[in-house]
């Protein structure tokens, strides 16, 4: 079943990060007016996701609750230019979110005092680590948050590896020797090719993530499914929440699934950071059940209009 993702209705836009040119979705709200002043929120994708996904489906439903709204494909991936393609690199990706601001507070319609920011997974994640030291970012939000740090030195949930780290390390040192001697880069998968791949061992999110990304759900062109194994380095150095303490005053609101297997990294940036701060548990759900599934998503629109309200459009 395919659920809604609402990317048609965003205007197709370009903005610059360095040398490179971003891709982007805007969405404006309802009776919109150049003239007018609104308040604005960068939505950042999961790992593997594109803008086309779940980050234009809660774009889409903030614009319907008078916010501008920027989804867009992380530098490297969809139809953002960079290379090499396909890296995960956190630090890049959070400057994506940066540029992301610098290209919202260049629109005469955007009130730079109001710009918000949420990020759904891995994107949720990295939204956490952009608003330490972004501070045009008024407040964020994770939906699903995931710390691609963490998941890199200690595998994924339900994955109990012994020497994880070093294992995925000496993989990564592989592939780079490969490369360095003019060998093509080596790709691997965010989620199973196919449900030939899954077995017994797989893990719950990533059938989860095989189901939404993978079959007719919401899979998209752009989004291939791969990403440099030379990526993982920087993955294993990376700590999402490293400074989230110094956040406070401004507020940080978490959304997660009762029966996400990844609650864990919720708990996590929760615990280190400092009040104003809220975990929201939306009952029954699983990690991915928030990407798209509207008995749920309509909850998580609910709590993130009244959050992003108090936190950033009347604030």
């Amino acid at each position: 079943m395919r659920y809604e993702t609402h990317y048609q209705e965003g205007q197709k836009v370009w903005f610059k990060k360095f040398d490179l040119k971003i891709a982007g979705l805007i969405f404006f709200p309802n009776n919109f007016d150049k003239n007018k002043k609104y308040p604005a929120i960068v939505v950042t994708h999961p790992g593997g996701g594109v803008k086309e996904q779940c980050s234009s489906l809660y774009a889409w439903n903030l614009a319907q609750n008078g916010y501008i709204t920027l989804a867009f494909d992380a530098s490297h991936q969809g139809e953002s230019e960079g290379y090499p393609r396909y890296l995960e690199d956190p630090t890049s990706r959070v400057e994506d979110i940066r540029s992301a601001v610098d290209y919202l507070v260049s629109l005469p319609y955007v009130d730079e005092n109001k710009i918000g920011a949420m990020g759904i997974c891995a994107g949720a994640g990295y939204t956490m680590n952009a608003i330490q030291t972004e501070i045009r970012i008024k407040a964020a939000a994770g939906i699903s948050t995931w710390d691609v740090g963490d998941s890199a030195k200690n595998g994924f949930p339900g994955v109990d590896i012994e020497n994880f780290m070093q294992k995925l390390l000496q993989e990564v040192a592989d592939a780079r020797t490969k490369e360095a001697r003019g060998e093509a880069p080596l790709y691997w998968n965010y989620v199973p090719k196919s449900e030939a791949d899954i077995d017994e061992n797989t893990s719950v999110i990533q059938k989860e993530a095989y189901e939404y990304y993978r079959t007719d759900r919401c899979s998209y062109p752009t989004s291939v499914n791969k990403y440099l194994v030379s990526s993982n380095d920087k993955l294993a150095a990376w700590d999402a929440f490293c400074h989230i303490d110094t956040v406070s005053p401004r507020p940080l609101l978490f959304i997660v699934g009762s029966e996400a297997d990844t609650l864990y990294f919720t708990n996590d940036a929760y615990n280190r950071a400092k009040a104003p701060k809220e975990i929201y548990t939306v009952k029954g759900a699983t990690h991915v059940d928030l990407y798209d599934k509207p008995e749920f998503v309509n909850q998580v629109v609910t709590k993130l209009v009244d959050f992003f309200n108090k936190g950033v459009k009347y604030a």
